[in-house]
């Protein structure tokens, strides 16, 4: 096995090697799929469809993606909208903290919906994903000694779920903290993208770890997190095994 980006399914072990894989690009998304359907075109379709609808909506409300607060939406907002403003209302933080998770479940949902029994769904490094055999789940984490080096096993039985990871060091995404990295499960990868940035925004002053995992257990409807920074290693909550890679 080998190290792979936060969230992403490792590529060297048999599975999901098995699945069908594809990847999906519109605009700013960059989305890899494993599943047991081969439906490239049908999900490209849905995710441009998803994309446009989200798109507009934002033109109509541009704050709602410029605030870091929660934001309340109207009930005939898009589906994916209102399920983003739930989500990032239960961890503090705003809407388009979960975009990419939002987007991950959903075409998820879709594949599942379409007649998959199993589907992987990667944006970005937040995942979520519906299995029949176990998957490794490998961690970057920048320039930490736990980058590449741990990963998570997760069961079929625990899916499904989503796996999200926000960091300070890498990417693009916006943090207020010091993370290398905050990994988060949830039946909700709205949810897990959205309390990933909540978490790491508070990696930071005395006991930065410590800090984080006090506000992880604030947020309700996770699963459990891992916190990464430099050298260090928190946890909490119900996580798969952590192995060595």
């Amino acid at each position: 096995m080998r190290g792979v980006r936060p969230g992403m399914p490792d590529e060297g072990h048999d599975y999901p090697g098995t699945l069908n894989r594809f990847e999906l690009s519109f605009k700013e998304s960059r989305i890899v799929v494993f599943c047991d359907l081969d439906s490239c075109r049908e999900t490209e379709e849905e995710l441009e469809k998803t994309y446009i609808l989200l798109e507009r909506y934002i033109k109509n409300n541009p704050f709602y993606q410029s605030t870091y607060e929660p934001l309340k939406v109207e009930d005939n907002a898009p589906g994916i909208a209102r399920e983003m403003a739930e989500s990032s209302r239960k961890a503090g933080v705003g809407p388009m903290a979960c975009v990419a998770g939002a987007f991950s479940e959903h075409l998820r949902d879709f594949l599942l919906d379409s007649g998959a029994t199993e589907a992987i769904v990667e944006n970005g490094g937040d995942i979520a994903l519906k299995i029949n055999k176990e998957v490794i789940i490998g961690l970057y984490a920048g320039s930490s000694p736990y980058s590449s080096r741990i990963a998570l096993k997760v069961k079929p039985e625990n899916t499904p779920l989503g796996v999200c990871t926000s960091s300070a060091s890498i990417g693009h995404s916006i943090s207020l903290g010091e993370a290398d990295s905050v990994t988060v499960l949830s039946n909700s990868t709205p949810l897990a993208d959205a309390a990933a940035t909540s978490i790491a925004n508070q990696v930071k002053g005395v006991n930065p770890v410590q800090n984080a995992l006090t506000h992880a257990r604030k947020i309700e409807g996770i699963r459990g997190t891992m916190v990464v920074l430099d050298g260090e290693l928190g946890c909490w909550g119900s996580l798969p095994e952590i192995i060595r890679i």
